[in-house]
């Protein structure tokens, strides 16, 4: 049997870190980068005799959650200890939600890069408390321990097995990944750890029903590591099942140096935890009014932003996708996109091109942009007037970021200050491309003869001959009616 003859299922655990300002059960401050312990209650702890207080805001956001992916909120829902030793979990069991999780049975509609879309159903979404950071490069055969993370707000996205591919994972952890910033419960950023997630992975025969022995692998921080670890374990699993043998039940880990997952420990089952409902707390209602207020809360979510820019921006479904991917993005485009005269698709292929390759290439986000949105409708402007070519658009773009200003008025200094204006009086031109027909007999005679292609170089050569800054369209016109002669 070949690899090919293989199927390979997967579901996604996706750890998202609630955006509350304190942790969810005490007042301690969630902000990224105090030093470490520093951010960690006595509560946080679970030192004898401290209470837990439940944080409403991190209710609130499940709820929010839950209604973006038409999940059932549950009315009571109730915690759990879950009960395990590990060095940064102090207390020795995490508090969580496990019956009775706050959402349950969503669904995420995901559409893949051959237009097609995968359905994957939400088992549930439950709160829980995240555990400390094991630090294991600074100490020479020691590992430090930094509680601060202890305590914060987590909802645990569970998806059911419904994943068939590497790409099919990432392009939904893609999809949740926008969805929670666009719902502004979550900031996203997996450099820091607060979007990650565990991937549960099988291999099974083609056509074969029952799922196989899964192995967890745990804590992915990247789109790319996500897909990577699961091509590599389910090659893994292909080959020890073809060899004979058996797959072990585990958590393994994902070295990318070595492009290998390898064990951590036995994977549990739900009865090694020793769940109990957590006797410090009490069951949480959610009333209808709350689910109403949430409800009417919520803003536009990505596949219904991506419909309203394919329908009035007229923009293909691929580019509405990328640019509605990120909210910061689309609120860009959308700026730029009201804020010109060019043509909607015009301004959807600068801020694709030049401005997220200019943010690609100095690794900055969106946020971070040296050109401003209406810098750029300036910009666009001037060249849906004619007034400069796309060369020169490209030229001024490039001098708009090095200023780094963000004013929408220095796209007149610049084309001023360099001369940038484009030449589009008849006369000029008609000049220059005589001067150019006069310079290149061969390639004249060439073209009189039939070579239409030597066309695009006479074009070149009063291009070259103006800087740049001649009209393409007029030349090429004037070329013509010149060369007819």
């Amino acid at each position: 049997m070949t690899a090919m003859q293989w199927e390979t299922v997967i579901g996604l655990e996706i750890h998202a870190q609630l955006a509350t300002r304190s942790k969810i059960f005490s007042g301690t401050s969630t902000t990224y980068g105090a030093p470490p312990n520093s951010q960690a209650s006595l509560i946080d702890l679970g030192y004898p005799g401290v209470l837990p207080v439940l944080n409403a805001a991190a209710v609130t956001m499940a709820v929010k959650f839950g209604l973006a992916t038409g999940c059932t909120v549950a009315h009571r829902c109730v915690f759990a200890r879950k009960n395990y030793f590990y060095p940064d979990l102090p207390k020795g069991y995490q508090i969580s939600q496990y019956e009775l999780p706050i959402v349950h049975g969503g669904r995420v509609d995901v559409v893949l890069e051959d237009g097609s879309t995968r359905s994957v159903t939400i088992v549930r979404a439950h709160l829980e408390e995240d555990a400390g950071k094991s630090l294991h490069e600074d100490f020479a055969g020691q590992s430090g321990i930094d509680l601060n993370r202890a305590g914060t707000a987590l909802i645990e996205i569970v998806s059911a097995p419904d994943l068939r591919s590497a790409a099919e994972a990432g392009a939904y952890m893609r999809k949740i990944h926008a969805l929670v910033r666009y719902l502004e419960i979550c900031d996203g950023n997996m450099q820091e750890g607060s979007f990650r997630c565990d991937a549960n992975v099988s291999v099974r025969p083609r056509g074969e029903t029952k799922l196989g022995t899964r192995t967890e692998l745990k804590n992915l921080n990247s789109f790319r590591f996500v897909e990577r670890a699961i091509e590599i374990e389910a090659e893994r699993q292909v080959e020890i099942l073809e060899g004979g043998g058996t797959i072990v039940q585990e958590t393994r880990l994902f070295d990318p140096d070595r492009g290998e997952t390898r064990p951590m420990r036995a994977k549990e089952e739900a009865n090694d935890y020793r769940y109990f409902p957590d006797p410090d707390l009490l069951p949480v209602v959610v009333d209808e009014a709350l689910i109403a207020a949430v409800r009417a809360s919520l803003p536009e979510l990505p596949d219904a932003k991506r419909d309203r820019f394919m329908r009035d921006y007229r923009l293909p479904a691929y580019d509405a996708g990328v640019l509605t991917a990120d909210k910061a993005l689309a609120d860009f485009f959308e700026t730029v996109a009201k804020g010109t005269g060019a043509a909607p698709k015009i301004a959807a292929n600068w801020v694709m091109g030049e401005l997220t390759g200019a943010l690609n290439r100095d690794g900055l986000t969106i946020g971070a942009t040296r050109v401003s949105a209406l810098a750029l409708a300036a910009l666009l402007d001037k060249l849906a007037a004619g007034a400069i070519s796309g060369k020169i658009a490209k030229e001024v773009f490039e001098a708009l970021w090095t200023d780094g200003s963000n004013g929408e008025g220095l796209v007149d200094a610049i084309i001023e200050k360099r001369g940038l204006t484009q030449i589009s009086d008849a006369a000029s031109i008609d000049k220059l491309v005589a001067e150019v027909i006069a310079a290149n007999p061969a390639q004249v005679e060439q073209f009189r003869a039939g070579k239409q292609q030597v066309l695009g170089f006479l074009v070149g050569q009063v291009m070259k001959a103006s800087r740049g800054k001649a009209n393409p369209q007029q030349v090429n016109d004037a070329l013509r009616k010149q060369l007819r002669v």
